[in-house]
């Protein structure tokens, strides 16, 4: 008499459960892995020592006091043009003129690795320039290599005013590191003028 064999009968599903598995398998590790894989990029940003745009537009939010797409706009300007700031001042200044002016402010340095620091900064103005203004004033700083760096003079660049629903941005060089003025405030100032601000770790009233 022959003997027969019967193989067990085959699962249900066969290779398409096999693969549904493996793929739930694969989202629950990826789900485990969210917060570890969050924590490692709090850490990196903490390591950096620039900050993003997300950041420097919350902390001008609240410093303005208002939500704006102006002042988004306006740091994602600044973005493009000089990449992440290693440092930022929040601070208040008042200006006036009649043909040449005076601009004097005070506020605090924001750095990652250095902490905070009061400066001030102090500057003429020269042009067709006629009118007074007191505002609030955002400042992004690129490439300091030190907040000692900060306490120098600095001339505008050509070319980079630019303004959007409310806030108007201009540059400042010296010796590489750029300065980034943001301001919103009120007051009239009439015409072009160009100058230069110095900074000061100390209040004065000379702005040569």
């Amino acid at each position: 008499m022959k003997k027969t064999t019967t193989s067990p009968p085959a699962q249900a599903g066969g290779p398409r459960l096999a693969r549904r598995s493996l793929f739930l398998g694969g989202v629950a590790l990826l789900a485990s892995q969210a917060p570890v894989l969050a924590q490692q990029r709090r850490r990196r940003r903490q390591q950096s020592d620039t900050f993003a745009p997300h950041e420097i537009i919350d902390s001008g939010h609240k410093f303005f006091g208002t939500v704006s797409r102006g002042l988004a706009s306006v740091v994602e300007e600044a973005t493009r043009r000089w990449g992440e700031p290693n440092g930022y001042i929040l601070g208040q200044e008042a200006s006036g003129a009649f043909f040449g002016g005076l601009r004097y402010g005070e506020g605090v340095l924001y750095t990652r690795n250095a902490g905070d620091r009061k400066v001030y900064w102090q500057g003429p103005t020269l042009g067709w320039d006629v009118g007074g203004d007191g505002a609030r004033t955002m400042m992004l700083v690129y490439n300091l290599p030190r907040v000692g760096a900060m306490y120098q003079r600095f001339g505008g660049v050509d070319g980079s005013a630019y303004l959007i629903g409310g806030f108007g941005m201009t540059a400042l060089t010296a010796n590489d590191i750029v300065v980034v003025p943001i301001r919103s405030g009120v007051g009239l100032r009439l015409g072009v003028n160009v100058g230069y601000l110095k900074f000061t770790n100390e209040a004065t009233w000379n702005p040569f």
